[in-house]
């Protein structure tokens, strides 16, 4: 009888290597997987936030604009408002800000829309500029205006939110235009039957 020598080969369990290898394919597939569907996936906390602030009353906004004056929202009720926090160092705010021109010239005469504008981790300086390339004619708050941010729960700019004559946050827009203002506001008073005063 013939001794029987083992090599390495002999020791390692059949399909081991090939085994081992495969199993690592597959985990790393699956992580891959999961990564990609955290990444995608819509942020429950920017759900809970736009679903807190509307329907209920607008937070306190108030502060000094850019002429220097004192404004407070609470002194605009019975009218519309809508509320525009923006950047001078974002996009977006630059491509809606010929929109929100167009849409507080057109309520200017009947005096039934205040638009005002928030700045967003903004210096007056560039706020300024920002509207001298923009145009734009309407009370800015600058300054120390983190806790209105805070308030409403905005996470990015351009975020525009709309009140009711009544005080309470009706709608909220990411990027706005003036036809998507209007419509806001016509279908208010179309259901609550009242018209801008």
């Amino acid at each position: 009888m013939e001794p029987i020598v083992l090599t390495d080969e002999d020791e390692t369990p059949r399909g081991g290597r090939h085994l081992a290898r495969n199993v690592a394919i597959a985990a790393a597939v699956v992580l891959i997987a999961f990564i990609a569907l955290l990444a995608t996936r819509k942020s429950g906390d920017n759900e809970r936030t736009e679903a807190k602030i509307l329907g209920q009353a607008v937070p306190a906004v108030q502060g000094t604009t850019l002429d220097g004056t004192p404004y407070d929202i609470s002194t605009h009720r019975g009218s519309w408002v809508v509320v525009n926090f923006f950047a001078h160092w974002c996009p977006p705010c630059v491509a809606e800000q010929p929109e929100l021109v167009r849409f507080a010239e057109e309520h200017q005469a009947a005096g039934n829309v205040q638009l005002v504008g928030v700045a967003f981790q903004d210096s007056e300086a560039d706020v300024r500029n920002f509207f001298a390339t923009n145009g734009g004619d309407w009370p800015v708050l600058v300054g120390d205006t983190g806790s209105i941010p805070l308030a409403f729960g905005v996470t990015k700019v351009p975020e525009s939110y709309v009140i009711s004559p009544d005080g309470q946050v009706v709608a909220k827009f990411e990027g706005v235009t003036q036809a998507k203002l209007d419509a806001v506001i016509a279908g208010f008073e179309a259901q609550s039957g009242v018209g801008t005063p």
